[in-house]
């Protein structure tokens, strides 16, 4: 039993240096690998931020951008009812052939429609009545003239039948004028009349089918055909941006199917009434359609203020997009950097971007995302 207790003692007194020494190497040395990570601590603000090696983070320096300011809104393509020509019927009946429709792009006098109208038989019937009478009081008119200058009659049947045959041609041209009313033709006695495009355009609304009847005036119109050459853009403009805003100057319009394509519209009209929800007011763009604008688009409308206005500019990758808000962070004394809201603006070229919160010449840290992560660490 004493020989098998100093072994063991031996054992534990040889290999006791050879633990340690283990020991020693499984330490981290820093001057023999990578530089430890930085440390960072929170000031009490709630904004500034303390690293061990700032100088890891390049900064930027933000540069300046003159420019008026823009206004940026949502517009709607819309036809301009000074162009929108209705396609109506005088006559009552039932639509027996309907030629054309919604979308269609029409010519003036394009056949569209033909009515059935017993309005139209009934307007022939007395043409022809009143076309009959005026032969007979022509006829006894000139026969009352050879009887009074034989002195057979009197001139007072002389002068009645004068009369007769003035209302004979006023009837005639009364019926006459009522058959070119309701669209026949005096040539052609029918009693189903044909519809015409008023004007050259493109069908935009439809109310009546095959088979179904119009009551003329009274009903709604048959068709509206607009000229789409000339179209407008409706926007909503919130009370506070108003000032963007004035009649007769320009404004650009951009497509969301044509991302390379600008156009250009005067501001014809701004309402003078507000939506009392919205606090919005509607301005309407007058712009020349050369095709590419269809009636339902949606488009964006930029308005410029009159007067520059002075922006800085910093790198994109120096904004850091937190919360739905924008930040950058300043650099401060003692490995200290401030973290403050700014408001982007617009991209410009150099992948730089206009801010409003700091000022032209100040620093930034060049790639906020990247200082961001080392706080969140």
């Amino acid at each position: 039993m004493r020989q098998t207790t100093l072994l063991q003692i031996s054992l534990t007194l040889a290999l006791g240096p050879v633990a340690a020494g283990c020991g020693v190497r499984a330490q981290t040395d820093p001057a023999a690998g990578a530089p430890p990570p930085a440390q960072v601590e929170k000031e009490t603000n709630g904004e500034d931020f303390k690293v061990d090696h700032p100088d890891q983070f390049p900064l930027a320096i933000a540069g300046e951008h003159r420019a008026a300011p823009e206004l940026n809104v949502t517009g709607t393509v819309m036809p301009d009812i000074s162009r929108a020509i209705p396609v109506i019927s005088i006559a009552t009946g039932r639509i027996t052939e309907i030629l054309a429709r919604v979308g269609d792009t029409v010519k003036k006098g394009q056949l569209l429609l033909k009515v059935q109208s017993a309005d139209i038989s009934q307007a022939f019937s007395d043409y022809r009545q009143a076309v009959v009478d005026e032969v007979l009081a022509k006829a006894q008119l000139e026969r009352s003239k050879l009887l009074y200058e034989k002195g057979a009659v009197a001139q007072k049947d002389l002068e009645v039948a004068q009369d007769v045959e003035a209302k004979a041609v006023v009837t005639v041209e009364n019926t006459l004028a009522r058959l070119k009313v309701l669209g026949a033709d005096p040539k052609n006695p029918t009693a189903v009349v044909d519809i015409s495009a008023p004007a050259s355009g493109v069908i935009t609304d439809q109310q009546v089918t095959a088979a179904s009847g119009t009551q003329g005036l009274a009903s709604p119109n048959l068709m509206t055909i607009s000229d789409l050459s000339h179209i407008w853009i409706v926007c909503d403009v919130y009370e506070d941006k108003l000032s963007f805003v004035r009649q007769g100057e320009f404004a650009e319009i951009h497509l969301n199917a044509y991302p390379n394509m600008v156009l250009k519209g005067r501001i014809s009209n701004i309402g003078a009434i507000l939506d009392p929800n919205l606090r919005t007011a509607k301005v309407r763009i007058e712009v020349q359609n050369s095709g590419v604008l269809r009636l339902g688009m949606f488009v964006t409308a930029t308005f410029h203020g009159q007067q520059e206005v002075t922006h800085a500019t910093i790198p994109s990758t120096a904004i850091l997009h937190l919360h739905d808000r924008d930040w950058v962070y300043l650099p401060k004394e003692g490995g200290q950097f401030q973290r403050v809201e700014v408001t982007g603006g617009n991209i410009l070229a150099g992948n730089l971007q206009e801010v409003t919160g700091i000022q032209p010449g100040q620093q930034v840290i060049q790639n906020a995302l990247a200082l961001q992560a080392t706080v969140e660490q």
